[in-house]
Formats: C-alpha cells, sequence, structure tokens
C-alpha cells in the first residue's frame, strides 16, 4: 500500500472507535467505517436489525456462550456487514480501492462478504477469530489485503500499521 492510502490512518480508526460506541451488543462493542480515496463512504456497528428490539440482558441468548460459541443464535448484524449495507441502501458505490477500518478482525461470515463487496484492504485493531484456519485460506486465495495498526500512543495519534497477510 503507498503512503496515500494509509492517509489519515489514526483518523479513520479513531472513527471506527467511536462508531463502535453506538453497538447495542451486550457482548462486545464492535465497529467499522468503509473509505475509499480519503473519504468516508458508510459507518456500521453491530446491533439488531432496524426496528428490532436491542439486546439486553434478559433476552440475549449468547450471554453466557464463548464470542466464537453459536453464532446462528445471534440476532445482532455485525458492523462491516452494517457498513456495506449502508452503501447499497444509499446507493454509494464501494468500488475496488475501498478500505475497511475495523476495530476487530471479520469474522468468516463477514469476510466472505467483503471480499463479494469488492473490497481490496482491512485494517483492523484487535483479534479475533484468528484460529480460523479456513477463514485464512479464504483470505489468502482472495486479492484482500490486511493491515493491522497498532497504536504506539493514542492520545498524540501515533500508530504503527503492519501488513498482516497478503
Amino acid at each position: 500500500m503507498n503512503e496515500i492510502k494509509f492517509k489519515k490512518v489514526n483518523y479513520f480508526m479513531k472513527v471506527a472507535d467511536l462508531t463502535a460506541k453506538n453497538s447495542t451488543c451486550i457482548k462486545k462493542e464492535v465497529g467499522a467505517i468503509l473509505v475509499r480515496d480519503g473519504k468516508l463512504l458508510s459507518t456500521g456497528y453491530n446491533g439488531a436489525p432496524t426496528g428490532i428490539p436491542h439486546c439486553t440482558l434478559q433476552i440475549c441468548l449468547r450471554k453466557n456462550y464463548d464470542d466464537n460459541e453459536h453464532p446462528e443464535m445471534c440476532r445482532g448484524v455485525h458492523a462491516e456487514v452494517n457498513c456495506i449495507i449502508q452503501c447499497a441502501i444509499h446507493g454509494t458505490q464501494i468500488g475496488h480501492n475501498a478500505i475497511l477500518y475495523c476495530t476487530y478482525f471479520p469474522c468468516m461470515s463477514c469476510i466472505k462478504m467483503i471480499i463479494n463487496a469488492g473490497i481490496k484492504y482491512i485494517i483492523f485493531e484487535n483479534d479475533y477469530e484468528m484460529g480460523n484456519l479456513e477463514k485464512m485460506k479464504i483470505i489468502s486465495d482472495s486479492s484482500l489485503k490486511i493491515y493491522k495498526l497498532n497504536w504506539i500512543n493514542k492520545t498524540n495519534n501515533k500508530c504503527l500499521i503492519v501488513q498482516y497477510l497478503p
């Protein structure tokens, strides 16, 4: 990735972090934003579908399970998917140079949607489901480029971006 594509990476990741604060999930706050040519295309956070009651301790079916257990029971829509949906709703073309900034590494289902949406780059902060070998194989077979952002000093906007996968 050249310098222009990494322009404002600390700013965009902070926007993804702020977007995560809107999450309605009781287990984990996740935020994602889509950027192309230095412009913000859409934001997404994890939570119940539009018009469906938000999760609470009383209705969450996965509250006693680990993050990777029984994903089919989750009523939430993932942040990455909500980003893609927002582009579709508003008629915004994602384009093949789009960068997805996520607070967590995407799950297997999201990776497949990200690839099909034509997103070229992912920059993420926190590891998630890194031991899923099939997910890693799908990524290596795709043209997706993945980078991990490590904050050196978040207050002073100092970060290090390292290529994580191809």
